[in-house]
C-alpha cells in the first residue's frame, strides 16, 4: 500500500473523550461503549460531533494500550463523570490517509516514522487516528483512517 504522507499545522480542537485501558482485541467493545457514552452525554446537552469520532494513543503496547477515545466538538465543552473535556492539541503535525483494512494499520505507522525520521520530524508523542466512515457499512479495503502526529 502506498500512503501520502504531508506536514499539516492543525488548529487546536475541543474534544469529549473517555480515558481508558485496552488490549487491542477488545477495541471493537470498548470503543463502541465509549462512543456511545460520549453520544448520550452530548445528545443531554443538545449537542453534535464537529467532526468523525477518534482515538488517541499514549502508548503502542497492544496488551494494555492506554487510549482517549471521543470526537471533537466546535466549542470547549465540560465533561461529566467518565467523560471529559479534551483537546487534540494544534501546531505541526505529520500525517497520512490509511485506506484499507483496519489490521493494516500497522504498516502506515511503520511507513509514517520513517518517513518523519527521513525529514527531521519529531512526534510529541501521542498517535491519533480517525475514522472517516463507518466499519458497519464499509467494506473494509474502503475504510479510510487518517493517522497523524503532533509534532515537537
Amino acid at each position: 500500500m502506498t500512503h501520502q504522507f504531508e506536514l499539516r499545522e492543525r488548529q487546536s480542537q475541543p474534544t469529549l473523550v473517555i480515558r481508558t485501558r485496552s488490549a487491542v482485541q477488545d477495541m471493537p467493545q470498548v470503543l463502541g461503549q465509549a462512543w456511545g457514552a460520549i453520544m448520550h452525554y452530548a445528545g443531554q446537552k443538545g449537542l453534535q460531533p464537529s467532526g468523525p469520532p477518534f482515538v488517541a494513543y499514549h502508548n503502542m503496547d497492544m496488551q494494555d494500550l492506554d487510549l482517549e477515545i471521543g470526537f471533537p466538538f466546535a466549542k470547549k465543552l465540560d465533561g461529566a463523570g467518565e467523560v471529559l473535556a479534551g483537546e487534540i492539541p494544534g501546531g505541526k503535525a505529520a500525517g497520512c490517509l490509511h485506506v484499507g483494512p483496519y489490521d493494516q494499520l500497522r504498516a502506515a505507522y511503520k511507513a509514517l516514522g520513517k518517513w518523519m525520521e527521513a525529514n527531521g520530524y519529531t512526534p510529541a508523542g501521542v498517535a491519533y487516528e480517525s475514522y472517516l466512515n463507518d466499519p458497519q457499512t464499509t467494506p473494509p479495503e474502503a475504510l479510510q483512517t487518517d493517522i497523524f502526529f503532533p509534532l515537537l
